[in-house]
């Protein structure tokens, strides 16, 4: 799922329906405002930085749907590689990222023609999670069977340094300040965080719950937030020591992704197993223990 800079939308990709739902996030109901079809089994979703343009994934259609967020219409479709995934937008918002997870290969989207210009960059296996840092230099793409971070240069397009992480990496979030890119390992139960510096893991992991999967930062960059799969839960890292805060909110079934508002008011989780958006108020959650 994603949120509108502007933090009035919340955009979610429903996987078995073919569509993408719109929330109206500036109402106390957080009401489902429109349903929007897509391609088949949509799975990632980013918003471009002017909140203008939506870009999902269709799993099984390989191809990127286009969302005019104005007219929440479809404005085109974007063939790409097989099982695109994830997918993150450049801070100038002129490139799109895709991962194609069974082609082991990222796509690389014009955002200005919506024509893939670029499908051979090389990644590891089954590359799923994306993320670009702030500066727009680099994008880091988690490989899940290769237990690694592909780092590619978005200037040249090549891959500058993989990096050695836990088992079945999934998703991936780079620190506001851009200095860390954390990154969720479903089977070990586990966030690596790289130092984005150097290109390198730090030797430590934090340890979370069942099969974490989704991750992202407050906008101040104080806390992480992961979503624990299995475990119905999300845990909350505090950045400056890398600890676990709490691991005692409990969301939906299989919660997946997780977006934060730009307020860092709010956290919405997706739960796979319900079919339901679970949102939290961020300040009333640290009480918990």
């Amino acid at each position: 799922m994603a949120i509108t800079p502007d933090g009035a939308r919340a955009y979610v990709t429903n996987y078995y329906g073919n569509s993408v739902s719109v929330i109206d996030t500036t109402t106390t109901t957080n009401t489902v405002t429109d349903i929007i079809a897509v391609g088949a089994n949509p799975y990632g979703v980013a918003i471009t930085p002017d909140g203008a343009r939506a870009y999902v994934t269709n799993q099984n259609s390989r191809s990127v749907s286009v969302i005019d967020t104005a007219t929440n219409t479809v404005v085109d479709v974007i063939a790409v590689g097989a099982s695109p995934s994830g997918v993150a937008i450049s801070p100038d918002g002129a490139r799109a990222y895709v991962t194609n997870q069974f082609g082991n290969s990222v796509s690389m989207i014009d955002t200005i023609t919506n024509t893939a210009v670029l499908t051979t960059i090389v990644a590891g296996e089954n590359p799923l999670g994306v993320a670009i840092s702030p500066d727009g230099a680099c994008a880091y793409v988690t490989n899940q069977n290769s237990r690694s971070v592909s780092v590619i240069d978005t200037i040249t397009n090549d891959i500058v340094a993989i990096i050695a992480v836990g088992a079945s990496p999934s998703g991936v979030a780079i620190s506001p300040d851009g200095t860390h890119a954390y990154v969720t390992n479903q089977n070990n139960g586990s966030v690596s965080v790289i130092d984005t510096i150097t290109n390198t893991a730090l030797p430590t992991t934090i340890v979370v719950g069942a099969n974490p999967f989704g991750v992202a930062f407050t906008p101040d960059g104080v806390r992480a937030y992961v979503t624990n799969y299995y475990g119905n839960s999300l845990s909350v890292i505090t950045t400056a020591n890398n600890t676990v805060t709490t691991t005692a909110i409990v969301v939906g079934a299989y919660p997946f992704g997780v977006a934060i508002t730009p307020d860092g008011a709010r956290a919405y989780v997706t739960n796979w197993g319900s079919n339901v958006v679970s949102v939290i108020a961020i300040e009333q959650a640290l009480t918990l223990t």
